[in-house]
């Protein structure tokens, strides 16, 4: 079965405190807001502590076109794809030249040729790689790549499968949108780059630890459509959520996750570690409530959210790399992770210590 040959994540130059964070959303929108007092408890509400940025906040309290901001896109996501990439290779001990295909995965910028496309170039990469650039899944394209890089390397036993996951969600920030939705996304997201690769059978990796994908399954639910995305405008991408979220996952996560397990003979209590995306306070505490798994099975969720904030799709890539670093039980993983659609996407791992 295809199998995690090395992750990493990178922890971007700008960490801001919280408290940083809301003082500077209370500038920007003071103005328009009367309210804005009472407003500014939703950044506590969050409880994140820090937040993984890729620029100053000074940047964010500046007016800039969207042209300027897509190209900061450009230059931010290649440069520290590259850097991720090279620390995943190094780690997996492989050449750059083996490696046979990339999945390329974001939804906060744009770029035709595609990241994907520079990576290859700035790298040298094999000029034969096979190149999939995935734009649209949001929070759920961790998991959704994920999964896909495993098919690749399931269908092909001699594969060596770069993913790599970016989501720069500070520069999608609007400087002069009042609504609410920014007011809240700037409580809430941040940036994060995460890669890893995934070897098909006929490769013996170097890591003790094993992880080994099982099979996924995606949903969409119909007509919720309207309940995360973004609105393409002429200034940028103005974000979009619904205050649905946690209803729609305490409704039907319990039996989606329980279905999927079935499938592999398996129930909930098989499950020793729950690689999840946060997506916010209230997501974890329909999680919790839904699942009613004992213990603190999300944990390792929480702490990467409290210390990088959403980070959108390479989030849960983060919980992953903190479980492979810091280290897991022996047994079952499910990943899982909702997105734009609105969709769940869900990967089962065998995970191994030796």
């Amino acid at each position: 079965m295809p199998s995690l040959a090395a992750i990493s994540k990178i922890e971007l130059p700008f960490k801001v405190d919280q408290e940083q964070a809301k003082q500077c959303a209370k500038d920007v929108f003071i103005s328009s807001f009367p309210q804005i007092e009472r407003m500014l408890g939703a950044f506590d509400n969050t409880e994140i502590k820090t937040r993984n940025f890729c620029k100053p906040l000074e940047y964010y309290t500046e007016p800039h076109s969207f042209h300027d901001q897509n190209l900061e896109y450009i230059r931010t996501s290649l440069e520290y794809s590259v850097k991720a990439i090279e620390e995943c290779i190094a780690s997996a001990q492989i050449n750059k030249e083996d490696i046979t295909d990339i999945i390329f995965i974001s939804t906060t910028g744009l770029s035709t040729p595609s990241i994907d496309a520079l990576i290859v170039n700035k790298m040298q990469l094999n000029q034969n790689i096979n190149r999939i650039p995935i734009f649209g899944l949001g929070c759920a394209g961790g998991v959704a790549g994920f999964s896909k890089a495993s098919i690749l390397a399931k269908a092909n036993p001699n594969a060596v499968v770069l993913l790599v996951v970016v989501e720069l969600c500070s520069l999608t920030f609007l400087r002069n949108d009042y609504s609410k939705s920014n007011f809240i996304g700037s409580s809430l997201f941040a940036d994060g780059i995460a890669a890893c690769i995934i070897t098909g059978d006929n490769h013996t990796n170097k890591t003790k630890k094993k992880i080994t994908f099982l099979g996924a399954q995606s949903k969409l639910y119909y007509d919720t459509l309207d309940v995360m995305g973004w609105e393409f405008q002429d200034t940028g991408f103005k974000v979009l959520f619904s205050q649905d979220i946690p209803t729609i996952i305490s409704k039907n996560i319990y039996n989606d996750v329980s279905s999927f397990l079935e499938k592999h003979q398996l129930k909930l209590s098989d499950i020793k570690n729950f690689i999840f995306h946060p997506g916010g306070k209230k997501v974890l505490t329909a999680y919790k409530e839904s699942l009613m798994v004992e213990g603190d099975f999300l944990k390792n969720t929480k702490d990467v959210m409290t210390d990088n904030g959403n980070m959108s799709s390479p989030t849960v890539l983060y919980v992953l790399e903190k479980f492979y670093s810091q280290g897991f039980e022996n047994g079952y993983g499910l990943m899982l992770s909702m997105g734009p659609g609105f969709s769940s996407e869900m990967a089962l791992l065998k995970m191994s210590n030796n």
